[in-house]
């Protein structure tokens, strides 16, 4: 399968600890472009000030947020939203919050999610950046749903609360409609029950970029993997526009639910995470299944390295016989 459209190669400087190569089509070349005197070693983001030796998990600052979190996020999908697996569910909490992982995503969509945390969070609430969601797109059913949210989190507040999944222009003149879920979230914020607002996307980077346009978000939620340049792509069309901001970058699907993985594609985590976070994002997002599967999340995190840019372009040329499988949820949701 071979690209007719022709690009010209792009100069890449200096991207964490590497001088990145040229590129063609694919990769970060797209957007990012950093002085060749710059740190080596934050990717576009900023470190935490806090000492390093503290945790293991490296950090990275949430846009202008000054939140410092993890490189990868605990997400509230699989095991953790399995109601007959609650306390395998609370094993992966716990030793995911011991191992340095501080950023909990859920929503209350995502099954027994929210129960299976809030069992967690009645005792270690204060050790982690806690992120939640609402797919109403309404004043008082956002109110409504946060109220729920919080009582099954055992906690009075989130550290993030986002719209989720805004796909369409429709959705998102409802949530910034006068009725809309947005002003709910501000006042939740004005009341101190929300400390940062967030927005998410799972297939159409250019509502995002017009949510962008229209209020200053703290954070914006979406999908990278080596499949994305392929179809409606976020890294060539809302990074950029992201970065402009210092929005905080929260990546997800970076294996797409598995289907990532192929025989004589990508065959790995590290492939697959390891190029999400070459990326200038705060952390992505992984779903978890079993104790083991975190455990190999943990240590590729503690021993990330950004990937050089040949590689970048050796995994996108790998997933793209098979990119519309590994981008199924933005045709498929």
């Amino acid at each position: 399968m071979q690209n007719e459209e022709h690009f010209d190669r792009r100069r890449f400087l200096r991207l964490g600890f590497y001088a990145a190569a040229a590129l063609g089509l694919f990769g970060i070349g797209h957007f990012l472009d950093l002085n060749d005197e710059a740190d080596k070693t934050d990717l576009g983001v900023k470190s935490s000030t806090k000492d390093e030796s503290a945790y293991r998990i490296p950090r990275r600052q949430l846009g202008l947020t000054g939140e410092q979190i993890s490189l990868i996020g605990l997400g509230g999908s699989f095991t953790l939203a399995d109601g007959n697996k609650a306390e395998e569910a609370e094993k992966i909490i716990e030793r995911a919050i011991d191992a340095g992982i501080n950023y909990l995503d859920t929503a209350p969509t995502y099954g027994h999610s929210e129960a299976n945390l809030g069992r967690v969070m009645e005792r270690r609430r204060k050790e982690v950046f806690l992120a939640g969601k609402t797919r109403e797109r309404s004043y008082d059913g956002t109110m409504q749903i946060f109220e729920q949210s919080l009582e099954r989190l055992k906690t009075d507040r989130l550290d993030l609360l986002q719209l989720h999944g805004i796909h369409t222009s429709d959705e998102l003149e409802a949530v910034f409609a006068p009725d809309g879920a947005l002003e709910a979230i501000k006042k939740l914020k004005d009341e101190k029950a929300v400390r940062h607002i967030g927005i998410t996307s799972h297939k159409n980077p250019r509502v995002l970029m017009e949510a962008l346009e229209r209020f200053d978000f703290d954070s914006a939620l979406f999908p990278l993997n080596a499949a994305d340049p392929y179809y409606q792509s976020f890294q060539k069309e809302f990074l950029p526009a992201a970065q402009a901001k210092s929005l905080g970058l929260i990546a997800m699907k970076s294996a797409a639910y598995g289907r990532i993985f192929r025989k004589g594609g990508i065959s790995t985590m590290q492939e697959a995470l390891g190029y999400t976070l070459s990326f200038p994002v705060s952390t992505t997002i992984i779903g978890t299944t079993t104790l083991s599967e975190l455990e190999e999340n943990i240590r590729l995190a503690e021993n990330f390295k950004p990937l050089p840019a040949e590689e970048l372009e050796r995994l996108e040329q790998l997933v793209m016989p098979y990119q519309d499988e590994a981008n199924f949820f933005k045709t498929e949701w």
